[in-house]
């Protein structure tokens, strides 16, 4: 299963059928070239339905959820898996083990794998050593980690002769975004039960940013003394706003900005500020360089996370399929960019 050959069909398993999960089987059935053969979930509210039902197209698929991983990757071989059930790589490395030793390539959006290096390296390192024995490849990508604040940037460094410090800026009006991550950043609430559920670990901020500085820094060859990851703070609505689901009185939270620092000799090298908050009227997505020469880079308005780490996740399944074993980041593989309709065209 672990090897890199052309294929006229890439057999899929979803792993996770959840908000992000769902959305990449939907996309995959749009493509040709590719084929769904198996759905793993542990929501007993999934687990026995035709993935058709659950996702909710019209139609049954022949393919059932379950939550018997190894059966599931026994019983339908496949070359690769869409990993969709977490933000942290102590929780997923056993699922990402067991998919490896069962010869399974691997594209995860888990934002701590897009550079795991300074989560766990011990951890790091097994992935590292289970991919290249099984012949596979390990990947955590998605809009962010994964391309908008480090991918992105480091491609842009390409045309600088010499870099001398990074800003890194992600605006997003979350009145767009569906309700669960609206209540992720604390929308509606008041100050003090915001505080209270930062304390409580249930609003965690964004997770993510270390990785994004650790990778720019790793392909720039920048040695630094630190990374800094400020304290999660609320972002005060000055009127009334609202999306569909949730109303903000004035003075109560609209949403959450963190910002991350790269430290070297002292001073901040690489600086990324995400925000996410209903009302954003500004909503875009920034990269300075101080560089020779200077850029500035602005997509306005910012890419949607949701259909951006969707298809990241997607259009990096040839680059996966076709790379040297190992666990990955999204330096180490070619410029992603978007796949054709039929996915065998690019393998």
């Amino acid at each position: 299963m672990g090897d890199s050959s052309v294929r006229s069909e890439v057999r899929v398993v979803i792993y996770g059928v959840g908000a992000i999960g769902g959305r990449v089987a939907r996309l995959l059935l749009r493509k040709r070239g590719i084929r769904i053969v198996g759905a793993i979930d542990s929501s007993p509210k999934k687990v026995g339905k035709d993935l058709g039902e659950v996702l909710g197209i019209g139609r049954k698929l022949g393919v059932v959820v379950s939550n018997d991983v190894e059966k599931v990757l026994d019983e339908t071989k496949p070359h690769i898996a869409m990993h969709t059930t977490t933000s942290f790589l102590r929780d997923v490395y056993p699922q990402l083990m067991t998919l490896i030793k069962h010869g399974v390539h691997v594209v995860s959006t888990c934002e701590e794998l897009s550079y795991p290096y300074i989560v766990d390296p011990k951890l790091a390192e097994n992935l590292d050593k289970a991919a290249k024995k099984h012949g596979v490849v390990v990947l955590g990508t998605g809009i962010n980690p994964g391309f908008l604040m480090d991918t992105l940037v480091i491609a842009l460094t390409g045309v600088c002769q010499e870099v001398r410090r990074i800003e890194v800026r992600r605006i997003i009006n979350a009145a767009t975004r569906r309700l669960p991550f609206q209540k992720k950043i604390g929308a509606g609430l008041t100050i003090e039960e915001f505080r209270e559920k930062i304390k409580s670990g249930a609003i965690t901020g964004h997770v993510g940013l270390e990785q994004s500085i650790a990778m720019i820094a790793d392909a720039l060859g920048w040695k630094l003394d630190k990374i800094k990851v400020e304290e999660v703070k609320p972002i005060i609505a000055e009127k009334p706003v609202e999306s569909r689901e949730i109303k903000v009185e004035s003075g109560s939270v609209a949403g959450l900005r963190q910002c991350a620092y790269g430290i070297m000799d002292g001073k901040p090298i690489i600086t990324l500020d995400f925000q996410a908050y209903i009302g954003a009227e500004d909503e875009h997505d920034a990269i300075k360089i101080d560089g020779k020469p200077e850029i500035n880079e602005r997509i306005t308005p910012c890419i949607h996370g949701d259909l951006g780490t969707v298809a990241i996740a997607v259009n990096m399944i040839p680059k996966v399929l076709k790379a040297t074993p190992g666990l990955k980041t999204m330096k180490d593989l070619p410029v992603p960019s978007a796949t054709p309709e039929d996915i065998s065209l690019c393998l």
